[in-house]
């Protein structure tokens, strides 16, 4: 994540020594700031994510943390170095505005969950009520039986996964600078949508082998 950061200041630095100052190119800087700060705010929720929970620290995650997200979440602010962008301020400070809203409920999404595992019991009150969830029994592929509490309240109780939808705003808001540049600017986003869309697949995985579940 640290050099998530570096690199992308790099990549503005380089950009603005190449094409000169523009708006585009500081939201792109910006918004996966702000993106990469919120991930250090809430990085002890980060250990209640699939992640952790089901991958651990194997070559999936290593290789992921240590090659793949320097070299390819970069992307959008790499290629603004080798191509000036070609939108306005306005619609820079447009995708700004919107990229800022979507990492804000991105967290706010994540942060319920995380206030939600904390609370003895599951008792804690979200949007003003207590929240409502259900205790279901499961076993995993390997056969053992275990309890986890599925949250309905708040924006779990909106949609399943509405971290991943927000998440997927805030990545496309910083592609969005390169539009009008081809496809390119927008790899990670289309990487991102793949990915995550698989993540929920796996996640449901987790509850293939149901045996009971009890609302509260």
């Amino acid at each position: 994540m640290m050099g998530w950061q570096l690199l992308i200041l790099v990549f503005y630095l380089a950009g603005v020594q190449r094409h000169g100052f523009s708006a585009a190119t500081l939201v792109n800087l910006l918004l996966q700031s702000v993106f990469v700060a919120k991930f250090f705010w809430w990085e002890a929720g980060y250990f209640s994510t699939l992640d952790i929970i089901l991958d651990r620290a194997g070559y999936y995650i290593c290789w992921g943390c240590l090659v793949w997200v320097p070299c390819l979440y970069t992307f959008s602010s790499y290629y603004l170095v080798a191509y000036k962008p070609i939108i306005s301020t306005t619609t820079s400070l447009f995708i700004g505005l919107l990229g800022l809203l979507a990492v804000l409920l991105n967290y706010r999404v994540d942060y319920e969950k995380q206030l939600f595992r904390r609370a003895p019991d599951g008792k804690c009150e979200l949007w003003g009520k207590p929240v409502r969830f259900i205790e279901a029994q499961y076993k995993d592929s390997s056969g053992n039986q275990r309890t986890s509490k599925l949250l309905l309240s708040g924006f779990w109780g909106t949609a399943r996964h509405l971290n991943y939808t927000f998440e997927l705003l805030a990545a496309l808001s910083w592609c969005l600078p390169g539009l009008g540049l081809g496809i390119w600017p927008f790899l990670y986003f289309i990487f991102l949508t793949c990915l995550l869309i698989h993540r929920t697949f796996r996640d449901e995985e987790k509850y293939s082998y149901h045996v009971s579940s009890e609302l509260y």
